[in-house]
């Protein structure tokens, strides 16, 4: 079985690789070359990126006594930021794409239009979200939560460091197990921070499964697209 419309969960950190902050070429490169293999498949590929390698809203609020709207705002901008370099390399890579952002700049990026986003996927067009939903004290897992759903994808793909869900921090517990099978339910309940509890809340009500797995794995991502045994599914 393969995935015909997914979409991809892009952490900020992801793009920093093993950097301390900003955005990695290398990193991006491989990024994109992973996302090609997959629209070679004839697969419809969104995208939701994160801003935390660049700032991070809900911790700059909290430590430098930044408001949190403010700061939520600020981990916006650094979303378009990195939805830009992404656009960028996908191009250098061959795709076409597009960025739409939830919030209006419009000399810089579309504004996000559900139905133009549907017909850039349908194109062939890779379509990156920026700056989450758009609004304060919802993190862009949330909002990658609401673009799948609004886009029809088949199934939420989160790409992280690890391979998968663990029952505890696999850095620092060697006997931590990897899941390869959870409940929304499960998930929520033994807190295993995979999503905040709203995007995994709103996933679970409206039934929209979620792979996690390593977006450094090579294949992983094709693999993961093709329904093979990579990562942790969790569903309703």
């Amino acid at each position: 079985m393969t995935y015909k419309r997914i979409l991809l969960k892009l952490s900020g950190e992801a793009l920093m690789g093993d950097d301390d902050y900003g955005i990695n070429p290398t990193v991006i490169e491989r990024i994109v070359s992973e996302i090609t293999e997959v629209t070679r498949l004839d697969v419809e590929v969104a995208i939701v990126i994160g801003g935390g390698n660049i700032f991070r809203g809900m911790t700059s609020s909290a430590s430098d006594k930044i408001d949190r709207t403010t700061a939520d705002y600020m981990g916006m901008l650094a979303t378009i930021m990195n939805a830009l370099a992404l656009q960028d390399a996908i191009r250098h890579g061959g795709l076409e794409s597009r960025v739409q952002s939830a919030l209006r700049i419009d000399q810089v990026v579309e504004p996000y239009i559900r139905g133009k986003a549907m017909r850039y996927l349908k194109e062939g067009k890779v379509v990156i979200f920026a700056a989450g939903t758009g609004n304060p004290f919802f993190t862009t897992d949330t909002a990658a939560a609401l673009r799948g759903l609004e886009m029809n994808v088949d199934i939420v793909l989160k790409g992280t460091k690890v391979d998968g869900v663990y029952s505890n921090d696999p850095k620092t517990d060697p006997d931590a197990k990897r899941y390869r099978n959870l409940s929304f339910d499960e998930a929520i309940t033994k807190n295993l921070k995979v999503m905040d509890a709203t995007a995994l809340t709103l996933c679970r009500d409206q039934k929209l499964p979620l792979i996690v797995f390593s977006i450094f794995k090579a294949g992983a991502l094709k693999r993961v697209v093709m329904g093979k045994d990579e990562g942790t599914l969790i569903r309703a």
